[in-house]
Formats: C-alpha cells, structure tokens, sequence
C-alpha cells in the first residue's frame, strides 16, 4: 500500500490501515488501495491478490500460533479470557492451534520508541515555517522557527521529537538506536522463525480495553504499554488486523489480532473472517 501523500512520523514503521465495520470491507478496501505505485520508492511491483476470494470461512488444517510471551503478568484477565475463547472456537472450526514463542517480545516496546521518536525527529525538522506547514510570523529567524514548532506541535509530538533528537545525538547514536535497529532485527527473527511453524499467530491486541481520555496524560510511559502487542508488528515488517472478540465487565470491547507473514494479508484475512462469521461480536454494541 502506497505511502505516497502521507505526513511521515517514522519512516522504516508507517504504514496504512483502514477502520471498517467488518473483514469482508477490509478485504475489499485492501483491494482498491493496495498495488505498485511509481511515487513511493519503498513500494512493491507485485500483483494484488483477490482478497475478497481468500475469505471461505473454511480455516481446517490451518496452523495458528499463540504466543506465551502475550498472556504477561498484569493482562486484564477479560482480555486474555476472550482472546483464548476465540482461539479456541478456531480450534472448534477446524484450525490446528499451537503455542509459539517470540522471545523478544520485551524489547518490542523500547526498541519503538527508540526507533520511532529517532525516525519522527529526523522527519518532522522540515517543519520549521519555512518550507512547509505553519508559519508563525515574527521579527527574527530564531523567534519563527521557535514559535512556529511551539504552536505547531502538540506536546506528544514534541516529547518523541526531544527524545528522538537526544537518541541520534553525537555520542548516543551507537548506544541508543544504533543497538535499537540490531534488537529489531531479532525481534524480526522470532517471526520467522514462528512463520516456519504456524500460517498464522494471533493473540489480544492490547492487554487491557481502553483507559479514559486524559487519564494517562501524565504518565506516557503507562499509555505506551497499550501498544506492547501490536508495534511488533511495524518492528517486522509483517501484516495483521484486528477483530472484536468479546467485552470486558464495564462494556468496552476486547480485540484479538490476527498476524500474517509479509505479503500473507489473505492468509490473515481468511482466518479473521472464519472467526467473525462463527461469532456475533462485530455486529454486537457495548452496553456503556
């Protein structure tokens, strides 16, 4: 899928999804947007498969993994109660489910964000009211670009930009991301070697259902624990989506990805919609 027209944040991690009321909308939207475009240089020159087609509801013989390191300490036991429900009624449809494991599934999340404030700073220094964006008027140079950025970016974008400046810094680039970019490369080995032995891996996309707006604003390093099973996925360079599975005690709703190896999005989508059509949850509102 192209990246052609973005604003980029990270560039080794962007990527483009779609939100939609069910799989089969996902498989059609891929469709229509996925393809070789000559604007993005990181864009692929292979032929779209008919995704539509992948969806037979029939998942006998396929190989799930479930990965132990995705069940941690302190997962909201509604969340790990309903994603191993649905693994289960995948097993009840016919799928061969098995435990994986991704040993460096712990380095995930401060390799991102390690990686992604890096990538952010670097993309984000050309917003400086001169050749893009907003400008804010003022009588010198030092006063537009301080101002400019001041009333530009919001104080998250400002965070990762500061903490990305400081890890590509003159003395730290070794010791930070440097040293990120190689644990990367591990964590992209634990999926192959997963890939080796299951079609499939799937697992809660977060550990909890979702915290109120403004609650965790002091305390980001809580909120980016939210993410812990899903930039895995950015760090490898594979596919996933995520599909309702149930809902926690308060009425919120639970998720469980599904995750594909590189150019397997028909794969992913077949077994996401095999679940969705042997459960209601999709078509099911909380009771907030």
């Amino acid at each position: 899928v192209s990246r052609y027209g973005l604003i980029a944040f990270a560039s080794s991690l962007d990527q483009v999804g779609v939100l939609v009321k069910d799989v089969r909308d996902a498989a059609i939207m891929l469709g229509v947007i996925a393809g070789h475009d000559p604007c993005d240089g990181t864009s692929m020159d292979l032929p779209v498969p008919d995704y539509e087609a992948a969806l037979t509801g029939d998942v006998e013989g396929v190989r799930v993994g479930v990965p132990r390191e995705y069940f941690i300490e302190g997962i909201q036991p509604e969340v790990e109660g309903a994603v191993r429900g649905a693994v289960d009624r995948l097993a009840e449809l016919g799928a061969e489910v098995e435990e994986v494991s991704l040993p460096h599934t712990d380095y995930a999340l401060p390799v991102y964000y390690l990686i992604a404030p890096a990538e952010a700073s670097a993309n984000l220094a050309r917003y400086d009211g001169v050749r893009y964006g907003l400008r804010e008027g003022r009588e010198s140079l030092e006063a537009m670009y301080r101002d400019t950025r001041g009333q530009g970016f919001g104080p998250e974008v400002k965070r990762r930009i500061m903490l990305g400046t400081y890890a590509l810094s003159a003395g730290y680039y070794d010791a930070y991301y440097l040293k990120a970019q190689k644990v990367r490369t591990l964590i992209k080995g634990d999926f192959d070697a997963a890939f080796e032995e299951v079609d499939v891996i799937v697992g809660p996309t977060s550990p909890t259902t979702a915290f109120r707006i403004g609650e965790k604003v002091d305390d980001p390093l809580q909120m980016y624990l939210a993410d812990v099973f899903t930039l895995s996925m950015n760090l490898a360079g594979i596919c996933g989506l995520s599909v309702p599975c149930g809902f926690d005690d308060q009425g919120l709703p639970i998720g469980m990805q599904v995750m594909g190896p590189a150019f397997a999005e028909g794969e992913a989508l077949r077994v996401a919609h095999a679940y969705e059509q042997a459960s209601d949850w999709h078509t099911r509102r909380p009771a907030l």
